[in-house]
């Protein structure tokens, strides 16, 4: 093959009408879906640094149960209930 040979195929494949694609749709599409999350971040950690921190959870009221003592027996328990006017 010919220097010139070579220079016309070169020709040929480089057209200079055609751009190379450097990069495909779907890694422009990537960088879009990477661009839009990072800007998103960006605004949920300003919102947040401009609120005021949460209050901190009020601590449960102790049960007015002492320890020793027990629950009453279940059939204590539905006897109230029903003499309570509730049906079971």
């Amino acid at each position: 093959m010919s220097k010139q040979d070579h220079n016309r195929a070169d020709a040929r494949f480089n057209k200079p009408g055609q751009a190379k694609a450097g990069k495909s749709e779907q890694d422009i599409a990537a960088k879009a879906v990477l661009d839009n999350m990072a800007r998103l971040k960006a605004l949920r950690l300003a919102r947040e640094a401009a609120e005021p921190p949460p209050a901190a959870k009020k601590a449960r009221a102790k049960s007015s149960k002492k320890s020793g003592e027990k629950a009453p027996a279940l059939s204590d328990w539905l006897a109230g209930q029903q003499s309570g006017g509730r049906r079971t």
